[in-house]
């Protein structure tokens, strides 16, 4: 259906909610069955009541039962033909990065610099450039997010028993995250933790924030020393809960902001590490685990090239992960 430079998705229809979906966020749900509509638009959907599970309104965070009945509503959008398809270099971007690949996982080195999802000016995320490189992969869904200036792995699943089978381990803190950040100044010797509640909250401009706050949500960071200098420290990051900027903020917080942060950073530190080269936000998801034992899964997502230049601009070298 075809009006104006502008395309129908659907007329309003009614899905009841099977065992294949059963558990699954609602936002994840309409993601699949609104395919190309953006993640801004679809809460939008859910915070106008546009969008009702038994008739009701649910919030984005709703999780699915069977026999659950879910409206959707017509969704206009406008569509070009820049927006049909990625380009032939972001396809081969996405294959590049392809850490791990098998019938029911991906494991990427997401590019720092790359949406995970599209919307809010972004054609094409890493999702639906996955998407348009794995056509016959009928569902193919983030298991969790990393923010847009941060790079490394990134999980995404295939099927929906290995995307429920993520999300019940993240829940369990079964899943082992650990991230290389070059903060401000000497750290010294001994590990860092922060437990700081965080609040996310969203500016009139539509940009988000994040504050730690009483009210916040429970939050912990603990921050291992690598490389320890005067101007500099390496460090490795390890969050056990998965909020919004949560190493960035927990870092600010302890008087030690991130290499390269524009929101949470220090703009005189900025300015010294452009000096040495950096052209990004220095926050890499080195490695992720899954599982323990036997049933142990790891990856491991090497640094780009400017992050390894900058280390040795310093005098660092990105040393093995602590266990």
């Amino acid at each position: 259906m075809v009006e104006a430079g502008r395309v129908c998705r659907k007329a309003v229809h009614e899905i009841t909610v099977d065992e294949s979906v059963s558990g699954q966020r609602v936002d994840n749900f309409l993601t699949f069955h609104l395919k190309g509509v953006p993640r801004p638009r679809i809460y939008r959907l859910l915070r106008r009541g546009e969008v009702r599970v038994n008739r009701g309104r649910v919030r984005q965070h709703y999780r699915l039962a069977v026999g659950d009945i879910v409206r959707i509503p017509p969704v206009w959008t406008k569509e070009t033909e820049s927006r049909q398809t990625p380009t032939e270099k972001r396809r081969q971007a996405i294959e590049r990065a392809i850490l791990y690949e098998d019938d029911a996982l991906i494991v990427l080195n997401k590019p720092a610099g790359w949406a995970v999802h599209g919307g809010s000016g972004v054609d094409f995320g890493v999702i639906e450039c996955l998407r348009a490189v794995r056509p016959a992969v009928r569902r193919i869904e983030l298991a969790h997010r990393i923010d847009r200036d941060t790079s490394g792995c990134l999980l995404v699943a295939k099927k929906r028993s290995m995307l429920a089978s993520l999300h019940e381990a993240l829940r369990n803190e079964r899943v082992q995250k650990r991230y290389f950040a070059l903060v401000r100044g000497n750290v010294g010797p001994r590990n860092r933790r922060s437990d700081a509640r965080l609040l996310r909250e969203q500016r009139r401009t539509g940009e988000r924030i994040v504050r730690v706050h009483a009210q916040g949500k429970a939050s912990t960071t603990k921050f291992i020393p690598v490389e320890v200098g005067n101007v500099a420290s390496l460090v490795v990051a390890q969050p056990r809960t998965g909020r919004t900027h949560q190493i960035r903020v927990h870092a600010a917080h302890l008087g030690m902001p991130l290499a390269g942060d524009e929101k949470y950073g220090d703009f005189a530190f900025n300015r010294l590490m452009r000096s040495h080269g950096l052209k990004r936000l220095f926050l890499h998801a080195a490695s992720v685990s899954i599982g323990s034992g036997e049933n142990r899964m790891a990856f491991e997502a090497p640094l780009d090239s400017n992050l390894v230049s900058v280390l040795d601009s310093m005098g660092f070298a990105a040393a093995p992960i602590p266990a």
